[in-house]
């Protein structure tokens, strides 16, 4: 599978990327910028994401109201969403107006209003926000885990902030903010769909091409000296515990990468996997359990999530534990391996189907590579992982020291730290 992707950088370092897809009639268009929650300090923590709030408050020419009518007066879709290294703010639309669309998230990204009107309100919704987090226990323990895998970094805080960050938070600081990392050098602007290159470029750099050049800030690197935190437990007023393992790996340019994404999903990522077959298949512990890799530049992390009754939450454990080390004792066999070979490869093909899929695939390629990595390579890389590769991953980082385990608890299960903290010595 090839991608037909061209990218033009203009003079002041702004990069242009389209993908045609010439048997669709929209297009997808992403705003990329270098910087989410890792390169914010802690009395920041939060300003990517509530900036990326901000840009849609309207510009100096713009309301709210009028930017939103106008993509979906049109039919179309717009959003935004924040990571770790990180933001895009992006829409998908007919393709006969794409020009309009993409005019509209230029000016978004270059005079945004920051109206103090507007940043007080705003304040107001993200906080609401951090309650609705507050009473999902799943999401509670995924921040948990994130501050015990990276103690004390950047990266282990949560992106959406705190309460007390965001109602102090200052309009200059935000602004500031903005103007430093906002640049050139790392924006990339993605069209995927029914689209013409030259005339992208021509488009972007008639909207930014004037924009000074910047020097791109950088963040604070995990190193062997950050800290990680084994255990921890929280009580909360709900029904069922909620478990989150952690494994700290390596970072995405690690080669690696290939076999630890078949090495999750064999372990947890589908209703095939061994963790869903024998916790909730053979024994019924569990409504959801599953795996995921997350891989940023320098660090990573693999992660094991389950919700189980309280009373059976040893049980659990136990079995997740002895699944996590069985794959460093054991070989996956050649049968289970080409399963997840064909899982991974047929998830790829599916997903590059979409505008908006394909947008993003070569959006992060870009901003986290500084290349598009065309998918018949990834499949290529995939093809030749062995059972020795993934056995060698696992072997290297399934152990006590590199894994962190969150929960949280119906109020008066907090005491079984002790039942976890004995369950993860056992990877030795």
């Amino acid at each position: 599978m090839k991608l037909d992707v061209q990218v033009s950088r203009l003079p002041n370092g702004l990069r242009v990327a389209t993908s045609a897809m010439p048997s669709v009639e929209s297009v997808a268009i992403g705003v990329w910028v270098g910087v989410g929650g890792r390169y914010e300090t802690r009395a920041m923590s939060g300003v990517s994401h509530f900036i990326e709030h901000l840009l849609f408050k309207g510009t100096k020419s713009r309301s709210a109201r009028d930017i939103s009518q106008t993509i979906e007066g049109k039919g179309g879709y717009f959003n935004a969403f924040t990571q770790e290294e990180s933001t895009c703010y992006y829409s998908r639309i007919a393709a006969e107006h794409g020009g309009r669309v993409l005019d509209i998230l230029a000016d978004m990204y270059r005079n945004p209003r920051f109206a103090k009107a507007d940043i007080d309100r705003e304040r107001g919704v993200i906080i609401e926000e951090i309650m609705m987090y507050k009473d999902q226990p799943h999401h509670v323990v995924q921040e948990m885990l994130g501050e015990m895998i990276w103690k004390n970094h950047s990266l282990g805080r949560p992106l959406i902030g705190t309460e007390s960050n965001i109602l102090n938070m200052k309009r200059s600081d935000i602004m500031s903010f903005k103007d430093r990392r906002y640049v050139p050098e790392t924006t990339v602007i993605v069209f995927a769909g029914k689209v013409d290159h030259a005339k992208c470029v021509r488009q972007v750099e008639s909207l930014l091409g004037d924009i000074p050049e910047k020097k791109k800030t950088m963040f604070k690197t995990v190193t062997r000296g950050t800290k990680q935190e084994g255990v921890r437990v929280r009580g909360k007023g709900i029904e069922q515990t909620h478990l989150a393992m952690g494994i700290r790996l390596f970072g995405r340019h690690d080669r690696r990468r290939y076999a630890l994404k078949l090495l999750s999903v064999v372990l947890g990522e589908n209703m095939s996997s061994r963790l869903f077959q024998v916790v909730r298949e053979k024994h019924g512990l569990a409504y959801s359990v599953h795996s995921s890799s997350h891989l940023y530049t320098d660090t990573g992390m693999l992660g094991i999530s389950a919700g189980v009754d309280t009373r059976r939450m040893g049980k659990a454990v136990d079995l997740i534990v002895r699944e996590v080390a069985r794959m460093k004792e054991k070989p996956v066999s050649l049968r289970e391996l080409r399963r997840a070979k064909d899982y991974a490869i047929g998830q790829l093909r599916i997903g590059l189907e979409s505008t908006s899929n394909r947008m993003i695939w070569v959006g992060e390629n870009l901003i986290s590579y500084g290349k598009v990595i065309e998918p018949d390579e990834v499949i290529r890389r995939v093809e030749a992982v062995t059972p020795d590769d993934i056995q060698a991953v696992a072997a290297r980082f399934f152990r006590k020291g590199k894994t962190s385990a969150a929960m949280v608890a119906p109020e008066g299960g907090e005491n079984q730290e002790e039942l976890v903290r004995s369950a993860v010595s056992r990877l030795g």
